[in-house]
């Protein structure tokens, strides 16, 4: 998980305004909620009043109210108001608007007001307990003070105030049990009634309200709206450039390994690591700037609101959400390591389609077709048995967290009925509710669903990682040094060993020589006695175990390796181009060269015949790898690349032995010629293309079984007489003893052979 957030974390001024964004979004989603209790508390229940107390109210409807007011408050109440008497139908007290707009001022009178207007609404309804009130209060005055016709308030107002101060506070005692619910809803009650009698349009203020309350949802909506398209389109930037900054680091290390990290890490799964576990990277981090950000925050303001709502039924949240974590731990638990395994599989059949693709003539030649799409197929299966397994495990999570979810339905409308009935919440309240408990839910559900992508991008972060932080072996040294001029080509191995990485024993044992500028060095051995693994130390495709390589009297070591590479002109012993056209291929190693240097140097590789050939010549097309090219010709194009680099070095690694004999001697006779003044390294397995190298040196299972001239060898070293009688003829070999051999003598003996 860490690295996903280290990825990602690059683009933090986006990640920082995504979070901002969020907020506001979360802000518009948990505002709707309680806009739609009000619509249905206030706009329809309550006929659009919101009013704890009446913004106007006739004189009549006041003095009923300072009758439940104790005296030492009733001035305080009347101080909240002004006597308007041009505005509406009756004379009437308007709250002052400083009273109106300030909550702090506005409390008091609430406070005071609340009681009595619940009083004086039940006595104009001749509700149960104000019938049972007013009659205690008829029963413990004398009969001569009390008529039939009198009603409480005159009874109230007939009172000397002590008594009613009295009497009130009795009142308010009994109150004081009931929910508030139920006083808001008789305050509210009050509030219609009084602006019906001072002549307000109650059907025109509902109206309204309806209107302002949707209009505000509406533009909560729209802005939610704003907000999470924003947040999408800045999520896929931050998606799209993680990846991009991904692969180029991934292709810039992979460039950068010598040998020795390809063989830890196959091609094929470098592939993967630099597609799909990419992909798999990008893909969520999207997700996680989308969801994983805004689910917490989600849930937060939800709980948030949940408490605002209403406490009574917090304990149905917490019970939600520990289920949901329940099903998610053991998701995880289950899922986890089949994932680590799901992504080894995916390298597994890209291996096999690879080697499938790439060895197919081999595969027809064989007739081995059916074998080999057996063994796709076992790869394949072996996948597919693998995401079947993860995929239903996840495909419980939903049923599961549906079931959650409907049943914390359920269950805050039973509780939520319950809680209406007892008149301790309204219909709004549980509606709001239940829409925040959602909310809450569907944070952990976006969570939970992520849980199906988490795994497999963690595990595909971990191989990613694994790559950028693998250690190169060979590296550039702190302060690199420079190639001293003066010995310009010239190549020393003095006691060079070599051993693989992790093997027990050298490959290469005390390699000491010296290839001159205008030599041929030629390395000739049986098959694994270290010819390749000798040149490929001078690039330093891997470093020496013992001694040194020095080029221009500098240890190879202690310059940079593009400086040293530049020096070198390497033709491989496979011969590989790259996708575009002849002419791309041959400057590759030379792009600012001029169109005769490229002429020449297919000229002097023996490749301009075929290309004049071709419709398009220099601009015909190279298929990837070169596959439309026969073997001979994308040999000589790889010797012409390297003659067009015009470098200190020559390295040709058995890179003559797809060519026929006139070409092979040809192409040496004319590289001779613009070679005088380069070394040259020649690793081959024929004599004849070695015949007249100033330095020859046999290789026998990694040491130096003898060096000299082709005649001298013959003459002192056992191993190259071997190789020698192997190929030629006893006529030619006793002329090479002679010191006779030439490159004619040299045609014959190979047609010989």
């Amino acid at each position: 998980m860490k690295n996903l957030f280290k990825y990602a974390a690059v683009q933090w001024k986006s990640m920082l305004a995504i979070i901002v964004i969020l907020f506001v979004q979360a802000y518009c989603d948990l505002s709707l909620p309680a806009y739609t209790s009000d619509i249905v508390n206030v706009g329809i229940q309550q006929g659009g009043i919101e009013d704890q107390i009446p913004e106007a109210i006739s004189v009549e409807e006041m003095d009923r109210l300072l009758l439940f007011v104790p005296e030492d408050d009733q001035q305080t109440v009347l101080d909240a108001y002004d006597k308007d008497d041009s505005t509406y139908d009756t004379e009437a007290y308007v709250l002052k608007s400083s009273v109106s707009d300030n909550e702090d001022e506005i409390g008091e009178p609430e406070n005071l007001l609340q009681g009595p207007m619940m009083l004086v609404s039940g006595f104009e309804s001749d509700s149960d307990m104000t019938k049972q009130i007013e009659s205690q209060i008829k029963e413990n005055l004398p009969p001569q003070m009390v008529s039939e016709d009198m009603d409480i308030f005159d009874i109230m107002e007939m009172l000397p105030q002590e008594q009613r101060d009295a009497m009130t506070e009795k009142m308010s005692e009994q109150l004081k049990d009931m929910p508030d619910s139920i006083l808001e809803q008789a305050a509210v009650s009050y509030v219609r009634s009084a602006y019906e009698n001072v002549g307000m349009d109650m059907d025109r203020m509902q109206t309204n309200y309806l209107l302002v309350t949707g209009g505000k949802m509406a533009a909560l909506a729209f802005l939610g709206m704003a907000a999470s398209v924003t947040v999408g389109f800045l999520a896929s930037r931050v998606g799209a450039s993680t990846g991009r900054n991904l692969r180029s680091r991934v292709f810039k290390k992979v460039v950068g390994f010598s040998n020795n990290e390809f063989d830890h890490f196959s091609t094929a799964s470098l592939i993967t690591r630099s597609t799909n576990d990419i992909q798999q990277i990008q893909l969520l981090t999207v997700m996680l700037l989308r969801i994983v950000l805004y689910a917490p925050i989600l849930a937060i303001g939800g709980i948030w609101q949940v408490f605002q709502t209403n406490v009574s039924m917090s304990w149905i949240i917490a019970l939600a959400v520990v289920l949901i974590a329940l099903v998610i731990l053991v998701l995880f638990l289950v899922a986890m390591p089949k994932f680590k395994i799901l992504q080894t599989l995916v390298d597994k059949v890209n291996l096999v389609m690879r080697e499938i693709l790439t060895g197919l003539p081999v595969i027809r030649a064989f007739s081995t077709e059916k074998h080999e799409e057996e063994r796709f197929d076992a790869a394949n299966l072996d996948l597919t048995k693998t995401n079947l397994f993860v995929n239903r495990a996840m495909t419980f999570m939903m049923p599961v967290m549906m079931l959650v979810m409907n049943g914390v339905s359920v269950l805050i409308m039973w509780t939520g009925a319950h809680g209406i009935d007892d008149g301790q919440m309204q219909v709004g309240d549980m509606m709001a509710f239940i829409q925040y408990t959602m909310q809450i839910i569907m944070g952990f559900l976006m969570l939970c669903m992520l849980s199906i992508m988490l795994p497999r991008a963690a595990v595909a972060a971990d191989r990613v990682e694994e790559v950028l932080q693998s250690r190169t072996v060979i590296h550039d040294p702190e302060q690199p040094k420079t190639f001293d001029r003066e010995e310009r080509g010239l190549l020393r191995f003095d006691h060079v060993s070599f051993r693989y990485p992790g093997a027990e024993e050298n490959v290469l044992h005390d390699i000491t020589f010296t290839a001159k500028p205008g030599q041929t060095t030629a390395i000739i051995g049986s098959t694994g006695s270290g010819k390749s693994t000798l040149v490929n130390l001078i690039p330093r495709f891997y470093d020496v175990t013992e001694g040194s390589i020095t080029l221009d009297g500098t240890d190879i070591r202690e310059v940079s390796q593009h400086e040293l590479r530049d020096r070198l002109g390497y033709v491989p012993q496979k011969g590989l181009l790259f996708s575009g056209d002849i002419a791309s291929n041959i400057m590759f190693g030379n792009p600012d060269g001029s169109e005769e240097e490229m002429k020449e140097a297919a000229e002097i590789a023996q490749a301009v015949e075929f290309i004049e050939e071709k419709p398009d010549r220099y601009k015909s097309h190279i298929a990837q790898g070169g596959s439309n090219v026969s073997g001979g010709q994308k040999q000589r194009l790889s010797i012409a690349r390297a003659i067009a680099k015009h470098p200190e070095v020559f390295i040709f690694d058995d890179s003559f032995s797809a060519l026929d004999f006139k070409t092979d001697v040809t192409l040496r006779k004319a590289l001779r010629k613009r070679t005088k003044d380069s070394t040259v390294l020649i690793v081959a397995q024929r004599i004849s293309t070695i015949l007249n190298a100033e330095q020859i040196i046999v290789l026998d299972e990694g040491r130096i079984a003898g060096m000299g001239t082709h005649s001298e060898l013959l003459e002192n070293c056992e191993v190259y007489r071997q190789i020698a009688a192997s190929q030629l003829s006893e006529s030619e070999l006793n002329a090479g003893k002679a010191g006779k051999s030439d490159g004619a003598d040299g045609k014959e003996a190979v047609s010989h052979a």
